[in-house]
């Protein structure tokens, strides 16, 4: 199966996305179809206060389609309501392209990001040394861990002053005391 991305009007990304699994549901292109993905990324805004969490569409009028491309399913996805056409569809071409596998794995790692990734355990209280980076070379005191262990404040010394870094956890190695 190979990728390919469907336009749609600005805001019916999961409309279409849902129409597309319903639609299929039970038929023979339903084989043909693999993962369907709207890519976003949780965000977070301050109203009143308080910390909210959001998913906010990386790309904006885009449904990314595993599929075994046939006539039959091209003409139903350019039939659904809000779909515009498929990216790579023009006068000289007549058949959708298909995304190259390097775009595919970027895009995986966006939709996924526990997808290939090191698990870190760094605990508040320990010696790190910045391995990349602005801050390379730089030996601090992890002060704060993401929930998901993927991002750190740690606390540096610069000009003499200690000062709050965020790095993500690749960036940093612990210093074995």
């Amino acid at each position: 199966m190979k990728w390919y991305v469907l336009h749609t009007y600005s805001g019916h990304e999961n409309k279409v996305k849902t129409a597309i699994e319903k639609g299929l549901a039970g038929t023979e292109l339903e084989k043909l179809v693999g993962r369907l993905l709207v890519p976003v990324r949780k965000t977070f805004v301050i109203r009143e206060g308080k910390k909210i969490e959001r998913e906010k569409k990386l790309f904006t009028s885009y449904v990314i389609m595993e599929a075994e491309m046939t006539a039959e399913l091209k003409t139903y996805c350019l039939g659904i309501a809000g779909v515009t056409s498929f990216l790579g569809i023009s006068k000289d071409h007549k058949e959708p392209v298909a995304l190259s596998q390097d775009e595919v794995d970027r895009l995986l790692g966006i939709t996924d990001p526990e997808r290939d990734l090191k698990t870190f355990s760094f605990m508040p209280g320990d010696m790190v040394k910045v391995s990349s980076g602005p801050f390379s070379d730089f030996e601090g005191i992890v002060q704060k861990t993401a929930e998901d262990g993927a991002k750190l404040t740690i606390e540096v010394t610069v000009f003499g002053r200690r000062t709050p870094v965020e790095l993500n956890a690749n960036q940093v190695e612990l210093i074995k005391k």
